[in-house]
């Protein structure tokens, strides 16, 4: 591995254009930004195997977390190095990962179960979306750990003709509240994803490269938490620039996923297909 990233290295995307600016982002009546994050543990420095995410009290599950605690911190900082005036954190993991005694300082978490709608806290008055430590979506073949909603009957999700992850699918739930999406971390995956979803405004930061699912190349997460940290301040500035996600509607849907009729014998593929008619739905279908 290279020493600490630079403004270039795959670890970090950022525009220019914000070296020249500043980190600076809009302000409400004298006050920062108010950001908004969504968390998973996939795309976290230094998770790469399943026995990682899947459990909750192992000793892996529990130093999974761990990291993923250490790259949060590292974001929260940025963000309010660049002045954010609030932060507030949705423990996205399906089984969680907020380690309650890691909260970072400036950061106010929602986590446990069940939560009033598919984001909890989020509306029209946030200014952006973070989506921290997110994986590509079920089929990609350098994609660490990639799946759609469940990896055990690898779900996939058509909308409108278009296969989309759980970062299309988040950012179009922000986008129904007008919120952009300016940071995504991840593997390298995550980060083409992003790009390729959301536009090149969004600032991506990849905190490892994929091999296979669950195989990856590392890297030094001092070298990986200060991308974090310099990619959140820089993501503050491209405010103005990132748009939210939008999916037409009506949205013309379509799922698959494995039925497993038997532990030990293999998936029956289903699917499914219908018409959602509101973004808040989206993750029931």
């Amino acid at each position: 591995m290279a020493p600490l990233p630079t403004w270039t290295t795959p670890l970090f995307a950022c525009c220019m254009l914000t070296l020249v600016v500043g980190c600076t982002g809009p302000r409400r009546g004298g006050a920062g930004p108010k950001i908004y994050i969504c968390t998973d543990l996939e795309g976290a420095s230094g998770v790469y195997k399943f026995t990682q995410t899947r459990e909750r009290e192992t000793p892996l599950a529990i130093e999974a977390r761990e990291y993923f605690m250490g790259d949060l911190a590292a974001v929260v900082r940025g963000l309010r190095d660049a002045g954010a005036s609030e932060i507030v954190v949705l423990d996205g993991h399906g089984n969680g990962a907020i380690l309650p005694h890691l909260i970072p300082p400036g950061a106010r978490c929602i986590t446990g179960t069940p939560r009033p709608g598919p984001l909890a806290g989020l509306d029209e008055t946030f200014d952006g979306l973070v989506m921290l430590s997110f994986h590509a979506m079920m089929g990609t073949p350098d994609g660490v750990l990639c799946h759609t909603q469940s990896s055990r009957t690898e779900n996939r999700y058509w909308y409108n003709g278009v296969e989309s992850g759980e970062l299309a699918q988040i950012a179009a739930i922000a986008g129904h509240f007008g919120v952009p999406p300016i940071m995504v971390s991840g593997d390298e995956a995550t980060c083409r994803e992003t790009r390729q979803f959301v536009g090149n405004d969004c600032v991506t930061v990849a905190v490892k490269k994929g091999l296979n699912r669950e195989a990856a190349e590392l890297w030094p997460f001092a070298e990986t938490r200060r991308a974090l940290h310099d990619g959140a301040k820089c993501a503050v500035a491209a405010i103005p620039r990132c748009k939210p996600y939008t999916i037409r509607l009506p949205i013309q849907a379509k799922k698959q996923w494995l039925v497993f009729d038997k532990p030990d014998a293999p998936g029956r593929l289903e699917t499914k297909e219908g018409t959602i008619t509101d973004i808040l739905t989206l993750l029931d279908f």
